[in-house]
């Protein structure tokens, strides 16, 4: 019997899911050459289990890709519902830039699971620009930022979180472009 697309998961099939994807992450951002057994072994799961729920390397690499960008964006309504709205988009974005980091080390994956003719697309920001239109909208009634300021303008004045390499010391240099973005969001706020 076959199981239905929508059917949700039991929960060790989403717990063996979840597992390969962080070893992914992990594997994948090290060499985008590393063998899918070498991650299906590392997540502790046999080679069955793995290529039921990824049947190539481009679907996991798409799929991996395409689940971080929406654990990023599912952070944002967690944060809001704990902290101000200032302080979860501030701590948002750390978790964006914590993204960025990976997908850049992800690139050469990325890029090969999506460059073959007919081959599968990358999946779109939308996750994303929502979650930062959500944040800056509550920013926006309560005053701590400026008025207007739109998702598309929030992406753009941290596009230089994709210049930053992943690979050298980039905290500091993250944690520095972000308060000078959070600082020029804060001048001109009704509430400052």
């Amino acid at each position: 019997m076959q199981q239905k697309k929508d059917t949700p998961q039991r929960s060790d099939a989403q717990r063996n899911r979840e597992r390969i994807l962080d070893v992914a992450l992990a594997e994948l951002t090290h060499s985008a050459e590393v063998p899918l057994s070498v991650i299906a072994k590392k997540a502790g799961v046999g080679q069955a289990t793995f290529y039921r729920n990824f049947p190539s390397r481009e679907a996991l690499v798409l799929e991996l890709y395409r689940y971080e960008m929406q654990q990023v964006a599912d952070r944002a309504a967690q944060l809001l519902g704990s902290l101000e709205p200032d302080r979860a988009l501030r701590e948002w974005m750390d978790r964006l830039a914590e993204f960025a980091m990976a997908k850049a080390g992800l690139a050469d994956a990325i890029r090969q699971a999506t460059s073959t003719p007919g081959g599968l697309t990358k999946p779109g920001h939308a996750p994303v620009t929502a979650a930062a239109q959500l944040l800056l909208r509550a920013n926006e009634e309560a005053g701590t930022i400026r008025p207007g300021v739109t998702a598309d303008d929030f992406l753009l004045a941290i596009a230089g979180l994709w210049q930053i390499d992943p690979c050298g010391d980039w905290q500091p240099r993250v944690t520095r472009l972000l308060d000078l973005v959070m600082d020029g969001l804060r001048a001109g706020a009704p509430g400052r």
